[in-house]
């Protein structure tokens, strides 16, 4: 019967193409939809990882405990011989050195003299070394307002805010005064290169970003860093998976009597993230069921009104000898192919757009006014392993049960209602 149901819809186009192209259409939107959402809700969890709690972070226990204060006191040592081990160990996350620091700034004058100072909120990144992702990863380039990017040795980036603040332009010396690693007390120069926008009043208000090998020298912090994180290559947060890399790597290196021992936590485990994580997971299951049951709706009306409009034939079918039961079972196998076709087709093509804006974005950043550092200035789609079903789930069931339902009305032909529909 089944060969016999798949030749009738292959050769009978008014039965099949119209249907099909109907749930296509939907499944299409469901998967498109679905991928869409979970790009978005993902992008503030990704901008936060990328910017300060990467999707696994490696600090001293007692850094970590006392986290808020950037105590670089309680930094890591030896970070070199650490991170071969990790690049060995964990060869599908890529890691990051940083340092975050706070101090003094000084802007002199021609005299040498103090001109203006302010407070300043530090971080060294790894801007220099030619495999660094430092740069990509938090679009710092594209968020120059004056100036260009460290070069060489000595330069360093303030927010635009700031530098109007203390009255310095590209290729000023200014001089950070601070702290180093030892408690004792540091000045040490450095020739502005660019000014940035982070489009964050805190950040705007005060931040200097410097090579960390210059923030080294400066802190007196040599193999030492305050944070490692690190950043899945797929380029996507994964609880579990981070779940599992933490657990092997504190069993292996954490010594709870060792205030120095490296300890690893996960996004999650970090500045209150777990409630925006899980919110975030909440919000999209939540749009995307709603969604779904819009599409459902749908796609169970079509498949209603293409079981009522078949009555004729169905009649037909009845006064030739065709058991009703007969009749009601070829229908609902029509629409399970029905829908099967029609989800595989929706589910390739939604795949294929939102590969499309995945791989490409939608650039917002005219909307965005210099904010790309902490905002992303492109929208992403991000395909899981759910887009791949998800959307047989409207396309099949809702077309089944909206077939299963028309149908009922077979069970209630009466001849002499056939005789009139025949005569019609």
């Amino acid at each position: 019967m089944i060969r016999f149901l798949l030749k009738g819809l292959f050769r009978d186009r008014s039965r099949s193409l119209l249907p099909i192209l109907v749930v296509a259409t939907g499944v299409m939107l469901t998967v498109l939809m679905h991928a869409y959402v979970t790009g978005v809700m993902g992008d503030t969890i990704e901008m936060n990882a990328r910017f300060t709690t990467g999707h696994v972070k490696i600090m001293s226990t007692a850094y970590a405990e006392n986290s808020d204060l950037r105590p670089n006191d309680l930094a890591l040592m030896e970070v070199e011989s650490l991170l071969e081990e990790l690049k060995t160990n964990y060869p599908d996350i890529d890691w990051a050195q940083r340092i975050q620091f706070g101090g003094l700034v000084d802007a002199p004058d021609e005299n040498g003299e103090t001109r203006s100072q302010g407070p300043a909120m530090g971080m060294g990144l790894d801007l220099l070394s030619t495999d660094s992702k430092e740069d990509e990863r938090l679009n710092l380039s594209e968020s120059l307002v004056r100036g260009n990017m460290p070069s060489q040795p000595g330069e360093v980036l303030l927010s635009e805010e700031f530098s109007r603040k203390l009255k310095v332009n590209p290729g000023d010396n200014v001089t950070l005064i601070g702290s180093s690693m030892h408690g004792s007390m540091i000045m040490y120069n450095f020739i502005v290169s660019g000014t940035l926008r982070f489009g964050t009043d805190f950040l705007d208000r005060g931040t200097i970003v410097a090579d960390i090998e210059d923030v080294r020298l400066a802190l007196d912090m040599y193999d030492a860093a305050g944070e490692l994180t690190g950043y899945f290559k797929s380029g996507y947060y994964d609880q579990g998976f981070a779940d599992e890399v933490k657990t092997q790597f504190n069993v292996q290196y954490n010594d709870e009597e060792d205030e120095y021992a490296p300890l690893m936590v996960t996004l999650r485990d970090q500045d209150s993230m777990a409630t925006y994580v899980d919110m975030a997971q909440s919000m999209g299951v939540l749009i995307t069921v709603i969604f779904m049951f819009a599409m459902s709706l749908v796609l169970w009306n079509a498949g209603l009104l293409g079981g009522i409009r078949r009555y004729g034939e169905v009649g037909l079918r009845l006064a030739i000898g065709e058991e009703k039961r007969h009749v009601y079972i070829s229908m609902i196998a029509e629409s399970v192919m029905i829908g099967i076709a029609g989800s595989i087709l929706g589910t390739a093509i939604g795949l294929f757009f939102a590969w499309l804006i995945q791989t490409y974005g939608i650039d917002i950043g005219s909307m965005m006014q210099g904010s790309s550092v902490m905002m992303p200035s492109v929208i992403r789609a991000h395909i899981t392993p759910a887009d791949f079903y998800l959307g047989f789930i409207p396309g099949v069931i809702s077309t089944v049960i909206g077939t299963g339902l028309a149908g009922i009305g077979i069970y209630k032909r009466k001849t002499a209602q056939l005789f009139k529909e025949l005569e019609n």
